[in-house]
């Protein structure tokens, strides 16, 4: 146990970096940054396991930040495991800097997990515990003993997905998370009990959590608490730590900065500043310094930490020859290469709704691939993930033996915890609800866009033709959103997202084929609620890797193209045949992804849809979807109303959907 004193200074030393990161900056939160330093110095300095020799050791113990604001605090102490420079820090907020205003994952430096909107990160931690047992149930104890821990503010416990990840948690029983909550009191704009007045403690323990309440400024408290959490075998832990906002700081005048809204979300500024840091006992003329002692007192615990993961890498050699084919399975599982799938054990029921298509290619994924995770928010008989969930059985408290995680009515939460357990690495996770209900899970693509994590998002009910259902669950302008996100490029230069709308049965498999293949990016499956007729005999469905392709008629003497995705393209088939009673030459193109599409050769976008070319678009939701399809002489018929509530064969006839007004409409088009 190291000296108070030390651990004191070096959690000023923090508060120091971190004030004088948002000074250089003239941008940035210290307030929260200085109140929660004392924990992050004590479980970094202390209780975080890790090798640092090895940053992406599988074994590690994983720390997730939710209040991404806080990111000075988490950088300065990164600092002083030698993750990231003085230099680096001084450059916070700033272009090309590896310390932007909100973390951004770098399991190199320590960062695993992308955190800003406020909920997130947490989620990604309770997700990740859930990985860690599933592979435990897989592997052994030998090589998953590991902890995660979570960071989150008053902020993120108000943020509704809390709720979610609170329930499951609890209902789970994942004894392997300890959740910090830096409880200050003090929000952006507000005290937090001008918003809340709740017994947080209470709703916790009322989920199944073991919850500890601490001085989270108290060395001695936060290590108690910290104790007692990593002995509890039955529930996640909340520590919550009754922290001061501003810790240390003071005004211009000199009097206390403590406690105040003002320092939140912005610099401390002037003599308030200055008068701070050196009651903090820094340096005003050399603020970005790391004290001797502090310094020893992190080297020290790399010292330490060498001697603790030599020993758990001991005992992973052992396991390792004791038990070659599962050591096997940890080194495929763990190498973020596509899993290998014999796709030709997938046989498609001809003229099959593509949710039921999904569910044959889940039922092959499910046996060929062990460590793949689906899950469904309480719609596994309907978006059709049960196909999974009949070759396996869920995940549930005391047993992670099961591939199924059943989220519950909570699709935000679903889609966070999901992407939290490919952020744990070692498996590989897919999850489904209505496409209508993407709405709610759209904060979670873009996170997981921009932290690249491959998962899989079925969206089930794709269009109007849910029918009865009515205008609230009818996606219309759903699929022009996500194809938006097709436009927008990661870090890496790749496509944030990539997303297939499958036109039938064996399409699907293609697509299911390219989603399991993709280690890029997140993959969105967009599948329809009724049958849709198989494409034409001789398709070659294989050209679908190309984002579109000609699916029937393609004469190069053509009159005009037809451009669509999912079910409406059998119904442009369907109208080419009364347009070729009159002598009218036209070709069909299926695009079920335009992103991968706008990833070919100039010289194949051009072969497929010529740009001179007279384009027709159909499309289930708002036109714009197929506009940049169809082109400057295009034109595009598709449905600008929320729809309406009936049966689906008499929407599709009330609202054009059908071969006759197909006809129809490239009558007038070409006219």
């Amino acid at each position: 146990m190291n000296d108070n004193k030390v651990m004191n200074r070096a959690a000023d030393n923090i508060r120091i970096l971190a004030a004088s990161m948002v000074e250089k900056a003239k941008s940035g939160h210290p307030g929260g940054a200085m109140g929660g330093a004392d924990f992050i110095n004590v479980l970094f300095s202390e209780y975080l396991i890790f090798d640092p020799a090895q940053p992406k050791w599988a074994g590690r113990d994983r720390f997730f930040l939710d209040p991404g604001h806080m990111s000075p605090m988490l950088y300065s102490a990164l600092a002083l495991q030698g993750k990231f420079t003085i230099d680096e820090l001084k450059d916070f907020r700033q272009w090309g800097s590896p310390t932007p205003g909100h973390p951004e994952r770098d399991i190199e430096r320590g960062i695993e997990n992308t955190s800003g909107p406020l909920g997130q990160g947490h989620s990604f931690a309770a997700g990740a515990a859930v990985a860690e047992k599933f592979l435990e149930a897989r592997l052994g104890k030998e090589v998953m003993q590991h902890k995660i821990y979570a960071y989150i503010s008053d902020g993120g416990i108000q943020e509704e997905i809390s709720q979610g990840v609170g329930r499951i948690a609890g209902n789970l029983g994942l004894n392997n998370l300890i959740m910090f909550y830096d409880s200050n009191d003090i929000q952006l704009s507000t005290e937090c009990g001008v918003v809340m007045n709740e017994d947080t403690a209470a709703k916790y323990k009322a989920w199944g959590w073991n919850v500890l309440t601490c001085n989270g400024n108290d060395v001695d408290e936060i290590r108690k608490a910290l104790d007692e959490a990593l002995t509890e075998k039955e529930r996640p832990t909340l520590i919550i730590g009754k922290t001061i906002m501003g810790k240390g700081a003071l005004q211009e005048d000199g009097s206390s900065y403590e406690h105040s809204i003002k320092t939140h979300g912005a610099p401390l500024g002037g003599n308030a500043y200055a008068n701070t840091i050196k009651n903090l006992g820094g340096d005003l003329d050399n603020p970005f310094k790391v004290f001797p002692e502090v310094a020893e007192l992190y080297a020290k615990r790399l010292k330490e930490l060498e001697g603790i993961v030599a020993k758990r890498h001991a005992e992973e050699d052992a396991w390792a020859k004791a038990n070659p084919k599962k050591a096997k399975l940890y080194q495929e599982w763990f190498s973020e290469k596509a899993p290998k799938i014999d796709w030709s054990a997938v046989n498609q029921k001809a003229d099959s709704a593509t949710r039921a298509a999904s569910a044959t290619c889940l039922g092959v994924l499910a046996e060929q691939v062990p460590n793949m995770i689906c899950s469904s928010a309480d719609l596994s008989n309907s978006d059709k993930t049960d196909g999974f969930l009949k070759k396996t059985k869920s995940i549930v408290r005391g047993d992670f033996s099961g591939a199924f995680f059943q989220a519950g009515v909570s699709e935000l939460t679903m889609a966070c915890m999901c992407i939290g357990m490919m952020l744990h690495g070692g498996v590989v996770t897919a999850m489904g609800t209505f496409f209508v209900f993407s709405d709610y899970m759209k904060p979670a693509v873009r996170l997981a866009a921009l932290m690249q994590v491959p998962v899989k998002f079925i969206w089930s009910h794709d269009a109007f033709r849910v029918g009865e259902d009515g205008p609230t669950h009818e996606p219309v302008e759903q699929e022009a959103q996500i194809r938006l996100m097709e436009k927008l490029q990661n870090h890496a230069g790749k496509d944030s997202v990539r997303v297939f709308r499958p036109a039938d049965a064996e399409e699907t498999t293609i697509c299911w084929q390219m989603a399991m293949e993709n280690i890029d990016t997140p993959t969105a499956m967009i599948l329809s609620r009724q049958n849709v007729t198989n494409l034409t005999a001789g398709t070659k469905y294989e050209e679908a890797h190309k984002g579109a392709y000609i699916v029937a008629g393609s004469d190069e003497n053509y009159d005009v193209i037809m451009v669509a995705s999912g079910s409406e393209v059998s119904t442009c088939i369907a109208g080419a045949e009364l347009l070729k009673a009159e002598g009218i030459k036209v070709r069909i193109v299926s695009t079920p992804s335009e992103g991968l599409f706008r990833t070919q050769s100039a010289e194949y976008q051009e072969s497929i849809l010529p740009k001179n070319a007279k384009i027709f678009g159909l499309t289930a939701g708002l036109p714009i979807t197929l506009q940049g399809l169809v082109g400057a002489n295009g034109t595009v018929f598709g449905l600008n109303s929320f729809g309406f509530s009936a049966p689906y064969k008499v929407l599709d006839e009330k609202l054009g959907f059908t071969a006759q007004n197909v006809y129809e409409q490239v009558k007038a088009f070409l006219a």
